[in-house]
């Protein structure tokens, strides 16, 4: 006799990523969930328009976008008084709006190569009233040699930008010494943590955790790797635009 497994659906509604947060002791606002809906009505919108990403259905998206950007937050502590946050290649605005809107004291710049999404983004933190959001369209590149920004936030983000070698170079610049670079990862092969070991040490990172965890409903197995700015990083990088991607560290 054959017993058939039925897989969970790969979605969640609203009313179940409200509680499905507030399991893991982030309780959501009324205001905060409408922020969410904005959130979603502004994305399928402008989706029409540019393209921002392929997950656009609703219960979709609340799953694989607004609560995955925000499982960060569980291993975290984004509540510790006003704390700056940067978005390398934020896209659409993930992880950093919807921590954002979970967390409002975070003071969040994202800096992103394509005008367009900035657009939206700026569109995004209009309507959805938030405040102390910098956007920039920049390359990251040039973006972590500006004095102004270089070694100068508590928290920097990606989500799925590249892989670690290239990554840590994009990204660790910009953190402060004692911050932390939090690299977020649909799947984390151990091959490509060896490979990135060299960038990550000569850029003055070290790796605190690699946590795993799996998204609800059977969704994939997510990894939150956070990684401690323990020196400065050397004035060399990143080099030019491109050329980390070309000539991983």
């Amino acid at each position: 006799m054959f017993h058939v497994i039925k897989k969970e659906r790969e979605f969640m509604n609203p009313e179940e990523f409200k509680e499905a947060l507030q399991e893991k002791g982030i309780p959501l606002t009324e205001k905060q969930m409408n922020q969410f809906k904005q959130y979603l009505v502004l994305l399928q919108e402008w989706n029409e328009k540019i393209n921002l990403t392929a997950i656009t259905e609703e219960e979709e998206v609340y799953l694989k976008h607004f609560y995955d950007s925000i499982l960060a937050g569980v291993y975290v502590d984004f509540n510790n008084g006003v704390q700056s946050l940067c978005d390398v290649g934020a896209g659409a605005g993930f992880p950093s709006i919807p921590l954002k809107i979970v967390f409002p004291k975070l003071s969040v710049t994202i800096v992103d190569s394509l005008n367009k999404r900035i657009q939206f983004l700026n569109t995004l933190a209009t309507e959805l009233e938030l405040e102390d959001v910098h956007f920039y369209h920049d390359r990251a590149e040039t973006f972590g040699q500006n004095k102004q920004f270089r070694e100068s936030f508590d928290f920097v983000t990606a989500r799925a930008v590249a892989r670690m070698s290239v990554l840590s170079e994009l990204c660790l610049p910009l953190v402060k010494k004692g911050g932390l670079f939090i690299a977020l990862k649909a799947s984390n092969s151990h091959a490509e943590m060896q490979e990135g070991e060299r960038a990550l040490s000569l850029l003055g990172g070290k790796v605190r955790e690699d946590i795993i965890c799996e998204l609800p409903r059977d969704a994939g197995e997510r990894h939150i790797i956070l990684i401690d700015k323990k020196k400065e990083t050397p004035k060399a990088y990143p080099r030019k635009p491109g050329t980390p991607n070309r000539k991983p560290l």
